[in-house]
């Protein structure tokens, strides 16, 4: 007998607990792919929604949360050519927008949305990297296009979307900078960035390691844009993921340096544009293939039954890397 329901999580109101329901298995529409949900990735943003103070992910309560997945297809939709049943995906698919999010065993995904995921990653290990992955390309990418020889430094380096910026930028050739707390050092040497400690002025370490002169790039992944502008050489490119708050333009006016926003929800919540997230998902898949990228994964394991702890430890500000949900085995 066919599965004809499937179990997913359910947030009714703000800050209210996680509620296990039954829903109808979904059906692949033209241009979609029905994925078995294996693991779901936790963001901070997953956390803002659910305390009901993310307005910019426009997901109305009730709501079902998580916006990254690894899993496989069950089942191709109209149109749909690059896809398979039993292929291997990954994808920032939804949990915004209204769109069901990844805390459930299925779900419909816009084919344009997903990439086959790395073969040499699991499924929890592949659920922690669609939503930094995207967001760092778009900045060292799209934005910036590091390219050999710049020097590039990210500010909040050890965090989810900071490490992700940090390895493609190395990958493209950059020298690597992470301003980050002292403790994340060993990591950062990990991946073949130069730590910096975030309690040095900026002055201090702009001269130790530009001469001066001011970084190529520098990405802001944690909202200090006043250390970006200084931190940034003439001409050069500041970028970020976390533009909130008042800033003076003066520094970086100084500079003739320009700067520029990362939003990645938008092909999320237009619907515009989706075709580059899959595409990018197919880049960092090679990526992570030829060993050139990989997640930082926190090492305390959850299931759907045990979500609203999964929560807590985002939360908390513990977790050592990210937190995955695994949905099915």
């Amino acid at each position: 007998m066919s599965v004809q329901t499937m179990r997913a999580l359910q947030v009714d109101t703000p800050n209210a607990a996680l509620k296990h329901i039954e829903l109808p298995l979904p059906n692949a529409g033209s241009g979609e792919v029905v994925v078995k949900i294996r693991a779901s990735g936790v963001n901070p943003l997953d956390i803002k929604i659910r305390a009901g103070s993310a307005a910019h992910a426009q997901h109305p309560f009730p709501a079902i949360l998580g916006m990254d997945l690894a899993g496989e297809v069950h089942q191709v939709g109209e149109g749909v050519r690059n896809f398979s049943v039993g292929d291997r995906v990954w994808a920032m698919a939804g949990g915004v927008g209204g769109v069901q999010g990844s805390m459930a065993e299925y779900a419909s995904v816009d084919a344009r949305l997903l990439a086959k995921m790395p073969r040499n990653l699991s499924m929890r290990q592949a659920a922690a990297m669609p939503l930094v992955a995207i967001t760092a390309w778009e900045g060292i990418v799209d934005i910036a296009n590091v390219k050999a020889g710049d020097k590039v430094l990210v500010i909040g380096a050890a965090g989810g979307v900071g490490h992700m910026a940090l390895q493609l930028a190395k990958a493209r050739g950059a020298e690597t900078y992470g301003l980050d707390s002292a403790d994340s050092a060993g990591y950062l040497r990990s991946i073949g960035a130069t730590p910096i400690n975030r309690e040095t002025p900026v002055s201090h370490f702009a001269e130790q390691y530009t001469s001066g002169k001011g970084f190529d790039v520098v990405y802001d992944c944690v909202g200090s844009l006043d250390t970006a502008f200084q931190a940034v050489r003439t001409f050069g490119t500041v970028t970020s993921s976390l533009g909130w708050g008042t800033h003076s333009l003066a520094p970086l006016s100084f500079r003739s340096a320009r700067y520029a926003g990362v939003f990645t929800l938008r092909p999320l919540l237009t619907g515009q544009g989706r075709e580059a997230h899959g595409n990018i998902l197919s880049e960092v898949t090679k990526l992570v293939e030829a060993g050139k990228v990989s997640p930082r994964l926190d090492d305390h394991p959850f299931w759907l039954h045990d979500a609203d702890t999964a929560h807590e430890w985002v939360r908390s500000g513990q977790a050592n890397g990210k937190v995955v949900i695994t949905v099915s085995e």
